[in-house]
């Protein structure tokens, strides 16, 4: 029976039309893939077709001949449609940690392990120093105290950070307090208080290092999964660990760490979903194929392809999204970046399918079974995580709907409205948030570190413990290890080319990460803004710095040579990263120095 070819993309899949030119799938050219051969990258659309296996010789040099056998990207209508096919061009060859040798298994969840014990060191080791309330943590930390004795947050007196950083905490009085941010990072905060007791700086910082290190072992993990490369999963993790500005938020307890831990956490549950989406489409289009007589799937199942059913990771997504929501509301423009960027992975997978109404299916099959899952589980999670303000009965506007009556809203619990309101003042006070701070900085300077926010800072005298000399200093400043924020923001713009260029998903996932915790802040330029805000997408920047390396190391398959010299100049980016992270270490941890060495570290005017 005659068949006509069907042409495929690198990962395999059947060409678009020239007016919808093809995406390569995950294994292009980019990056390093592993040590093993079936880890090895397809080639990117465009690329020279591979030798034939019979190679037709002609003058000049070697070339495949005409027929199928000596194009490996393309492939019958019949082969095409089979499950190994279907998943080896949607997903590629690697489609678990199973499908390791088993002598690499071992290593895709030790590397991740090892690199977070190495990052927990560094966060839990004097995780008590300084002992008294730093910066924020005036805040949050009495909030959280709040949690834990009454469920709401309550004021305190006028000499609460003396009583507070003397061991005695129970000075809370009975009136409710106005914040302005919501519950979940301050419950985090207070299950370490519950754990250790809230008189001690373990207890009110254990949850933010343990976020810390989690973290570092989810960036390792994530790492491992996007480049497919023990390696690079070991970069990533590394250079999480060992940064100075994310060390910093892990040792103190805001919410921004809590923040980036939930981010990154329903971005590994969305790239968990993509695989899981594209096996299920794999596996019922096979199954229509072979249920029919020709062997692939009739016209009609081809218009829009199948339903895939209930999409699991996407309801863990859409709790870790409620709970980064839950811990501050700029979460709400990751919701929205990665509720479009699982949209188009949808709409991707069809095309490459070879459904041939792609769009619309992708749109009516997929996006809104994704709205439809992850954004009511988001909101769901988000008004549980109330749940303390709802069970009491003084807390901060829990009575203003009592009091004022709302023609045509009576319909709602005063409750519902109530906490509506809360909102909206909630809301109007982060709008006019515009007073002066010595440490406030425009987002155009978080990049390069223009003007870290200095946390705390004493002289001790000399005589005290670790001073020798008759000035020291002890200082906490978060400023970011200059190889990772510097190498970053170059990587940034070698992946806006990979991604315009290459059509590297990969690359415009990083991006999607990048640009929905940095971007929106340029809306509000009459803003007090501080650059620890920064620690909700410095994951993605740590992503984005380690597919650059993986360019520069090189694939699997490449000479000895050229893989050797990628691995020197790498050793040559992490070797000064980790030295860095040592010489700025005692200004991180508020080690006792002399005033001398901390002007050491002070490389701009502007961090002082």
């Amino acid at each position: 029976m005659n068949q006509s070819p069907v042409p495929a993309t690198a990962s395999g899949s059947p060409a678009a039309s020239p007016a919808s030119p093809a995406t390569p799938e995950p294994e292009d050219t980019t990056v390093e893939l592993g040590s093993s051969q079936q880890d090895a990258p397809k080639r990117a659309v465009g690329s020279a077709p591979r030798q034939a296996s019979a190679p037709t010789d002609v003058p000049g040099g070697t070339f495949p001949g005409r027929g199928l056998e000596g194009h490996r990207w393309i492939t019958r209508p019949t082969e095409a449609y089979t499950a190994q096919a279907l998943k080896e061009r949607l997903i590629g060859g690697v489609q678990s940690w199973r499908d390791y040798p088993a002598s690499l298994r071992l290593w895709f969840w030790l590397i991740p392990t090892i690199t977070a014990i190495l990052g927990g060191v560094l966060r839990f080791f004097r995780l008590d120093a300084p002992h008294s309330l730093v910066f924020d943590e005036t805040y949050y930390v009495k909030d959280a105290y709040s949690y834990v004795v009454s469920g709401y947050e309550r004021s305190w007196p006028a000499n609460a950070n003396d009583s507070f950083n003397a061991g005695n905490p129970d000075i809370l009085l009975n009136t409710p307090e106005y914040v302005v941010h919501p519950p979940v990072g301050k419950w985090m905060i207070a299950f370490g208080m519950w754990l250790f007791g809230g008189d001690n700086p373990f207890g009110w910082r254990f949850s933010a290092a343990l976020a810390g290190t989690l973290t570092v072992f989810l960036v390792s993990l994530i790492a491992l999964k996007l480049f497919r490369s023990h390696t690079l999963g070991a970069v990533a993790g590394l250079l999480l660990a060992i940064d100075g500005h994310h060390l910093v938020l892990s040792r103190t307890s805001l919410l921004d760490v809590f923040l980036a831990l939930w981010i990154l956490a329903a971005f590994g549950a969305l790239l968990m979903d993509r695989d899981d989406g594209r096996r299920r489409l794999a596996s019922r289009l096979a199954a229509q194929a072979a249920a029919s007589p020709g062997g692939r799937p009739t016209p009609t199942q081809l218009v829009a392809g199948p339903w895939l059913g209930m999409r699991w990771w996407r309801l863990v997504a859409g709790l870790c999204l409620g709970l980064a929501v839950g811990t501050k509301w700029s979460a709400l423009f990751f919701v929205a970046a990665f509720g479009l960027m699982t949209v188009l992975w949808d709409l991707s997978a069809r095309r490459i399918a070879g459904i041939r109404s792609w769009f619309s299916a992708g749109i009516i099959k997929d996006g809104l079974p994704a709205f439809l899952t992850i954004i009511p589980i988001a909101a769901v999670t988000y008004v549980v995580s109330w749940t303390g303000w709802f069970l009491s009965k003084d807390a901060y506007y829990r009575q203003w709907a009592a009091t004022n009556p709302a023609p045509g809203w009576d319909w709602l619990p005063n409750s519902v409205r109530s906490l509506a309101h809360y909102h909206l003042e909630a809301y109007k006070f982060h709008q006019g948030l515009s007073s002066d701070h010595p440490y406030e900085s425009s987002p155009w300077t978080w990049l390069i570190m223009g003007r870290p926010t200095s946390f705390f800072y004493q002289t001790p005298k000399q005589g005290t413990p670790g001073c020798v000399v008759e000035t020291c200093s002890s200082a906490i400043l978060p400023v970011g290890n200059p190889v990772v924020w510097w190498g970053g923001t170059i990587a940034l713009v070698i992946l806006l080319f990979w991604w315009a260029g290459r059509r590297d998903w990969r690359a415009g996932a990083i991006l999607a990460g990048v640009a929905a915790g940095y971007l929106p802040w340029f809306m509000y330029p009459e803003r007090t803004m501080f650059i620890f805000y920064a620690v909700s997408f410095e994951p993605f920047l740590v992503l984005g710095l380690t597919y650059v390396l993986g360019l520069v190391l090189g694939r699997s398959g490449d000479p000895v040579w050229r893989r050797r010299s990628g691995l020197y100049i790498v050793a040559l980016v992490l070797v000064p990263a980790v030295l860095a992270t040592a010489f700025f270490y005692p200004v991180l941890t508020a080690e006792v120095i002399s005033y001398q060495e901390w002007r050491m570290r002070m490389w701009m005017p502007s961090w002082i």
